[in-house]
């Protein structure tokens, strides 16, 4: 009998067959090996740690995006020379991907930066001798929510296999998948924080300022009393009734004692109380940069429904077969890099509509990346969706338009929403009509 496949996600690509059914495709005969060995490990009676750029580029991505902070990525590229002032955190994320597979300076500054940084995971994988006893370590560490240092130490453990490997990168992408899914119910209990922590902190200024007044009148009454008690032992000097003298003091000392016990206690409280003043205003920063991202994601995602509700709106709108569409493009010559293979269709016949011609480059999966250069210099401007283009391709694509002075629009996502989105914008529409002028010049 023949054995079953298993699904390996990272030996297929996509591709459009006829009548537009989507079916997987192998991108080579076998599976990619996803560690390449080193001649001089397997030289060495000794077995060695997997380095870097010895990995697989397939994993360079979750590696830097899993294992490294944005500090310390731009930590990294600094000491690499990297020119890092004003990217962004994509963009130091990309440069890192980039890096990673470079068997020199600033891949081997990486490394080190990630050996650096999960020493303690390191030490701990170093007692495992085979695979089995490597799969048990990440499935511990992965039970306590330890995944960043078990992730970089599992891949790169000598014992450690192609199939491990998949496995474990399997795992964290789905969790990746989790994670976003989990912000979504951060946003919803932003606002319910914000207000509980504004009516903490007014609560805290009440407290505050009683606590003020009270120590205050304490103070002043300790300080009363002191000079109470020196005027008294003043005028009882020269009595003849030590007695009472002593009894007096006594209990003058006992209320000034006990006074000065009341008073640490409210020091102490006071402590407290600013100390959790402190915390709560750290996890109000924390709040806030949650929300600023979740309001920068909404109004991208404002903008996209705004402009597919203003097409079907000028679709609907006319009853003639050719809809009059909310702008036009004509003359404009466009190149798509990157995106998925079954919506090309669709954002030519968009493209078209408008009046605009339309020209796709897929990244680098089957149309050679030497065709950029020469797709870039015909076309007026470029796009690529982010989440559905490589690393490579987007360095490739911002080095050419530099060059050339050509324009391009990241997309937020590779769905006909984003694009409809980028074509409505002032900018877009600005260049469509400088397009304009020049033909009619030409003319």
């Amino acid at each position: 009998m023949t054995a079953t496949p298993r699904f390996d996600p990272l030996a297929l690509h996509f591709k459009t067959g006829a009548g537009g059914v989507v079916r997987a495709m192998p991108l080579i005969a076998s599976p990619p090996r996803l560690i390449s060995q080193n001649p001089q490990n397997l030289a060495s009676p000794v077995a060695r740690r997997t380095k870097l750029w010895d990995l697989s580029r397939h994993l360079h991505c979750s590696i830097v995006g899993t294992c490294l902070s944005t500090g310390e990525l731009r930590q990294v590229l600094g000491k690499a020379g990297v020119v890092i002032d004003g990217a962004s955190e994509h963009d130091l994320h990309g440069q890192g991907v980039l890096i990673a597979a470079q068997h020199d300076g600033a891949g081997k500054l990486l490394h080190k930066a990630l050996d650096k940084r999960h020493r303690l995971a390191i030490n701990q994988f170093e007692k495992a001798q085979t695979v089995e006893d490597v799969r048990a370590l990440w499935r511990e560490a992965v039970r306590r929510g330890d995944i960043p240092g078990a992730y970089w130490a599992g891949l790169t453990h000598p014992a450690t296999t192609d199939a491990l490997v998949r496995e474990v990168f399997g795992e964290v992408h789905m969790l990746s998948h989790l994670v976003g899914a989990a912000n979504r119910a951060d946003i919803r209990r932003l606002s319910a924080l914000e207000a509980e922590n504004a009516e903490l902190q007014e609560k805290l200024r009440r407290q505050q300022e009683q606590l003020r007044d009270g120590i205050s009148a304490r103070d002043a009454r300790i300080r009363d009393l002191g000079a109470l008690l020196a005027r008294r032992i003043a005028d009882n000097a020269g009595d003849g009734a030590p007695d009472e003298t002593a009894t007096e003091q006594a209990t003058l000392a006992r209320l000034v004692g006990d006074l000065e016990r009341r008073l640490a206690t409210e020091r102490h409280r006071r402590a407290s109380v600013e100390k959790r003043l402190e915390r709560i205003v750290d996890e109000l920063r924390q709040e806030r940069e949650h929300r600023n991202t979740a309001e920068h994601r909404e109004a991208a995602l404002r903008g996209e429904l705004e402009a597919v509700e203003a097409n079907l709106a000028s679709t609907a709108a006319t009853d003639s077969e050719t809809p009059a569409l909310p702008v036009r493009l004509d003359g404009l010559l466009l190149l798509y890099v990157g995106g998925r293979p079954n919506q090309v269709s669709h954002l030519r016949a968009l493209t078209e509509q408008l009046g605009a011609k339309f020209l796709q480059h897929d990244g680098g999966v089957e149309d050679r990346t030497g065709l950029l250069a020469g797709l870039v210099s015909r076309a007026d401007m470029v796009m690529f969706p982010v989440d559905c283009v490589s690393h490579e391709a987007v360095a490739m694509v911002k080095r050419l338009c530099r060059q050339a002075s050509k324009p391009y629009v990241p997309l937020r996502s590779a769905g006909l929403s984003s694009f409809m989105a980028a074509l409505g914008r002032s900018d877009v529409t600005g260049l469509r009509a400088s397009t304009a002028v020049s033909v009619q010049a030409a003319t």
